[in-house]
């Protein structure tokens, strides 16, 4: 029997996902095609063209933008996602928020205005706030 209607999970690779330890500062502007984890701090942009999970002890000062987020951190500046950002109960966000989809937990905080936008409106945004382009990879 053959079951061709199974949806199929993405794969991850560990090894395609970069890392920002906590304890490390990096300062200047990120830009990547992989998805980014955060426990240290960045001053400045990140830019992913995946997803981006910002830990709890996490802090971003400047933009943040991804297809996805998931933030238990703190940031001051502006977020920008062109799909689901998902703060948890920890987080803390002093900027504005331009969004798809928007899940908040209870006890995460916002300080700032929220915006509900389309990809459209993402890839518009990006043209005009980060200036250094992921790079492909073939």
């Amino acid at each position: 029997m053959n079951n061709n209607n199974k949806a199929t999970a993405p794969v991850v690779d560990a090894n395609n996902v970069s890392h920002i330890s906590s304890g490390t500062v990096v300062k200047g502007e990120i830009s990547s095609v992989a998805d980014i984890r955060v426990d240290g701090a960045v001053q400045g942009k990140v830019y992913s063209k995946g997803r981006v999970v910002v830990g709890e002890d996490a802090s971003l000062t400047g933009t943040l933008a991804c297809t996805n987020v998931d933030f238990w951190g703190k940031i001051e500046g502006d977020v920008f996602v062109k799909d689901t950002f998902s703060l948890k109960g920890t987080a803390a966000v002093n900027g504005n928020i331009h969004v798809r989809r928007l899940q908040v937990e209870m006890g995460a905080q916002i300080n700032g205005t929220c915006s509900m936008i389309t990809e459209e409106d993402y890839d518009t945004f990006i043209k005009d706030v980060i200036t250094t382009e992921a790079p492909s990879i073939d």
